[in-house]
């Protein structure tokens, strides 16, 4: 390959927030201009975890997708697909599992935390405990050199390389094991100071108009001892601060609402007010482009249905490589 290819994913599982701006679409965007980029909705993984909630996933996908259009990513630049319309995922998932340990996916630190985080959910499917190795399906289908991860993905991924490892060993140098592409990125908190979540109601999402985006910056969590405009603040881990380093590009009117905030000089409406205001610059070219991909539905499902049909012919000649390695040739 003269190109590097980098390979990431999203689940479908409900609308897209400022969390995934800055976690993941940002870093998308910027890699597209050096990389041979394949971007996929990660619909079967939805199901690894949501497997009796399947009636929003396709309206969720699409509208995931025009989120990705709205924030920069160019069909023209990188491959845009849906994971269930490459069939082959499956079957170099089924071929992956043959050769992985149990022990193996158990350790993942992940498992153990998503159980009990989901306790209220049936996480007890044998899709929800081998979604790592779909994951490795997923980068290693289509000889994925780097894969944008964060600190907390890494030992995902030397799960999947040590999978690949053993693969390889057992028929040969098959498949490309894939390297981290570490991608440091700001860790947004909820509105309310808790983990950012869909469940808990606490997010800012794309697709949130201006008025919205006010109304929300308005509730958020500050410093609680802070009860009078006149009283010293803290700065140090307050969201509507951690924010404000984010998304305000302004950074002497950052600095400076930081100093009145600490000596007690500036109410919370001031700096309210500011952040939705550099919250929303932000967010409108992505809304008009998300709203233009929105307004045109059969561009947009051509848009997937071709980055789809683009991926299968990667994925095919993939599959057929293994299976000539593994003998599974009639």
């Amino acid at each position: 390959m003269t190109t590097t290819r980098v390979v990431s994913g999203m689940r479908p599982t409900g609308r897209l927030h400022l969390g995934h701006l800055v976690g993941a679409l940002d870093n998308w965007v910027a890699l597209q201009s050096g990389y041979d980029a394949f971007y996929f909705v990660a619909d079967w993984h939805a199901l690894t975890s949501h497997f009796a909630e399947t009636s929003e996933l396709v309206a969720n996908a699409m509208d995931n997708v025009a989120d990705w259009i709205g924030c920069g990513i160019d069909p023209a630049r990188s491959t845009i697909f849906v994971q269930s319309l490459v069939p082959e995922h499956a079957e170099l998932y089924l071929l992956l599992q043959m050769v992985t340990p149990i022990p193996w996916l158990e350790r993942v630190p992940t498992y153990k935390e998503l159980t009990e985080q989901l306790a209220d959910r049936d996480l007890s499917s044998i899709g929800f405990l081998g979604y790592p190795l779909l994951q490795t399906a997923d980068v290693t289908l289509y000889d994925a050199n780097v894969v944008p991860v964060g600190e907390d993905q890494v030992p995902h991924l030397e799960l999947s390389r040590e999978v690949v490892r053993r693969f390889n060993h057992l028929y040969g140098t098959v498949l490309v094991e894939p390297q981290s592409l570490l991608t440091p990125t700001p860790r947004l908190p909820g509105l309310d100071n808790r983990k950012m979540s869909k469940s808990y109601g606490n997010t800012i999402d794309l697709s949130d108009d201006a008025a919205a985006v006010v109304k929300k910056v308005r509730q958020m969590y500050t410093d609680p001892k802070r009860v009078r405009a006149d009283i010293p603040g803290t700065v140090e881990g307050n969201p509507v601060f951690v924010y404000h380093d984010v998304f305000n590009p302004n950074r002497g009117e950052v600095d400076d609402l930081k100093a009145r905030y600490e000596a007690g000089k500036v109410g919370d409406v001031e700096v309210k007010t500011k952040l939705a205001a550099a919250i929303n610059a932000r967010l409108g070219p992505i809304r008009e482009r998300r709203a233009a991909a929105l307004a045109r539905p059969g561009d947009l499902r051509e848009i997937v249905m071709e980055g789809s049909r683009k991926a299968r012919v990667t994925a095919v000649q993939t599959l057929q490589r293994v299976r000539e390695a593994v003998k599974l040739v009639y």
